[in-house]
């Protein structure tokens, strides 16, 4: 018994068959309907299972002003404590869903949260610039460390003026016309003064 040939047509070397999901989601693209098309769809979930996962970086202060539902803060904290990929992967796909199912304004609002705490505020750019100016006057400037010392009087002097003698040291060239180079102890200087600053600043604004 000959076998019955299915009602279709070709795209692009592809058979469409009549009433498939792919020959619908081309009639659509036809009339120029909004209705989403299912690459729309399946953009939009993977989209949203991304926003999901950044969602596990948010302050735990942030999460709470986003006053988002209690289901998906729990699914949130619980996927934080599974250590299994299999139970982690399947805890995400379910966060996912929990995020098909918010308003576009509450994705918005996560959105948003999300782009202002990983912005850097003006007084945390003005920090790093500190540091990083402290960190070359300590490597070049001989005085510069006892003028530190009077500003930070908690940091070990010791360990400071080490780390700038060993910075020195790794800055010189190995041959003539090299450009200097900066080795660890260039990193740990600048992480020092920046911890420091970041304590003054905190306490600075503790008082106020």
């Amino acid at each position: 018994m000959s076998r019955k040939l299915k009602k279709g047509y070709y795209v692009k070397g592809q058979f469409v068959a009549e009433g498939s999901a792919l020959d619908l989601e081309y009639k659509r693209e036809l009339k120029g309907t909004d209705e989403p098309t299912r690459t729309d769809l399946k953009r939009e979930s993977t989209e949203l299972q991304k926003l999901g996962e950044d969602l596990l970086t948010l302050r735990q202060d942030v999460m709470t002003k986003l006053e988002l539902p209690d289901k998906l803060i729990d699914a949130v904290t619980e996927v934080k404590r599974i250590t299994n990929f299999e139970g982690r992967r399947r805890q995400m796909q379910f966060i996912g869903k929990l995020m098909r199912q918010l308003e576009p304004s509450r994705l918005d609002d996560i959105r948003t949260a999300l782009v202002e705490q990983h912005t850097p505020s003006a007084q945390e750019t003005q920090l790093l610039h500190q540091a990083e100016q402290w960190r070359d006057r300590l490597i070049s400037d001989d005085d510069a460390a006892g003028q530190w010392m009077n500003l930070s009087p908690g940091t070990d002097s010791q360990q400071l003026r080490a780390l700038i003698r060993q910075a020195r040291k790794d800055a010189k060239p190995e041959k003539p016309g090299q450009a200097p180079r900066h080795g660890r102890a260039y990193r740990e200087i600048f992480q020092m003064v920046r911890e420091q600053l970041q304590d003054q600043a905190q306490s600075d604004n503790a008082t106020t």
